[in-house]
């Protein structure tokens, strides 16, 4: 019998894989439809197999949907505990096997670390928004070390991606000012970025510092 470490995470499953296909199948409709143009720059970058880190920044609620949409993998995302209880999306995320993270509880914070291990273990694709929040234009957000110190704990190549537009497309409401609350004219465009290498890195600092920097330029 398998201990509860080594069991398959449900994002994993057979069940989660193919509400993954449905759902990107209607994300792609909605890109060949122009509901939203969509640019996706170096996707060949991303392993075929085997374990990886994606990490972004994070701009709009809308960076999840692109990013997740955009990959050619099933992928698990660290996302913030209110989907959990949101209509349909509460849903959507459990089905997918996402992992839940109450902002500034420790304890959840290394519950959904030890869940993220688990995915990479067994082959996984882990999306991670290191600034661990909604960072407007003009705002700063320390990166958490959460990121470097996994991929220095299992060896597991990070992804870089930077995001851009979905910020205009789906402004935050204290940024919106009068405009519109959606706006399908703006320009999204997902940048994957070569792998970065943990095992070039001797502590956790050295590698968030070029990651971060490494994803500013992929935003430029």
């Amino acid at each position: 019998m398998d201990e509860p470490g080594d069991r398959r995470p449900k994002g994993l499953g057979k069940r989660a894989w193919l509400t993954t296909k449905f759902v990107r199948r209607i994300l792609r409709t909605m890109a060949w439809s122009n509901i939203v143009h969509v640019t996706v720059i170096g996707r060949e970058l991303v392993p075929r197999s085997g374990p990886v880190i994606v990490a972004s920044n994070h701009i709009s609620m809308l960076d999840a949907v692109f990013l997740w949409g955009a990959l050619r993998r099933r992928a698990i995302a660290l996302a913030m505990a209110e989907l959990w209880s949101w209509p349909v999306v509460g849903w959507l995320v459990r089905r997918l096997g996402h992992i839940p993270v109450v902002r500034r509880d420790s304890a959840s914070g290394q519950s959904a670390m030890a869940q993220a291990e688990q995915i990479l273990r067994h082959d996984g694709v882990l999306i991670i928004y290191p600034e661990g929040r909604l960072v407007a234009a003009g705002e700063h957000e320390a990166y958490k070390p959460g990121v470097a110190k996994l991929a220095l704990a299992t060896g597991v190549p990070i992804i870089p991606v930077g995001t851009t537009g979905t910020d205009r497309v789906l402004p935050m409401k204290r940024h919106r000012g009068d405009g519109p609350a959606f706006d399908r004219r703006q320009r999204v465009t997902i940048h994957f970025g070569a792998p970065v290498d943990p095992a070039g890195f001797d502590d956790a600092d050295k590698l968030l510092d070029h990651l971060r920097q490494r994803i500013e330029e992929l935003r430029e």
